[in-house]
């Protein structure tokens, strides 16, 4: 059963890294294409964390974000062994897993993560990102929702 939460993280991170290297081969650094008035396809390099955080401090921040994920990960997958059965709380922890392991690839490559996804209103822009990024948050809001399904002894209720 293991294998089928690590299984999903493995695709996650496939499609996570098909999507990067599409982008690369097919855009410059900064390139822009419009596909909606609200989205665009756009090259970006972040060398930090979420909404770049971290991004000017000076090179340091890419072993710091790469050993917290190397770390998150190991406690991901044990955590997995542990609670293998439990649907909702494994799926999300394998999407936390991939989104992790996808942009540490990009850290470990090209020193800093890919994105392409760019949300805006207007002249108003979401930061730039990308499927690994998504991933992240969708694992991290099925977590809070896992949480609202728990009983006060941590079981799941139905």
């Amino acid at each position: 059963m293991l294998n089928r939460w690590l299984g999903l993280s493995a695709l996650v991170i496939l499609l996570d890294q098909l999507s990067k290297a599409w982008i690369i081969s097919h855009f410059a650094f900064g390139e822009t294409f419009t596909v909606l008035r609200v989205f665009d396809l756009v090259l970006a390099h972040n060398t930090g964390a979420a909404f770049s955080f971290l991004n000017d401090a000076g090179g340091i921040q890419r072993w710091l974000f790469s050993i917290i994920a190397v770390a998150a990960s190991g406690w991901i997958v044990w955590l997995l062994r542990r609670h293998y059965r439990q649907m909702l709380f494994s799926w999300a922890l394998s999407m936390i897993l991939g989104g992790a392991l996808g942009n540490l690839i990009d850290r470990l490559t090209f020193g800093y993560v890919v994105d392409f996804l760019s949300f805006h209103w207007g002249v108003h822009y979401f930061p730039a990102f990308n499927l690994a990024d998504s991933s992240i948050t969708c694992g991290a809001f099925l977590l809070i929702l896992d949480s609202f399904m728990k009983d006060k002894n941590g079981l799941a209720t139905r």
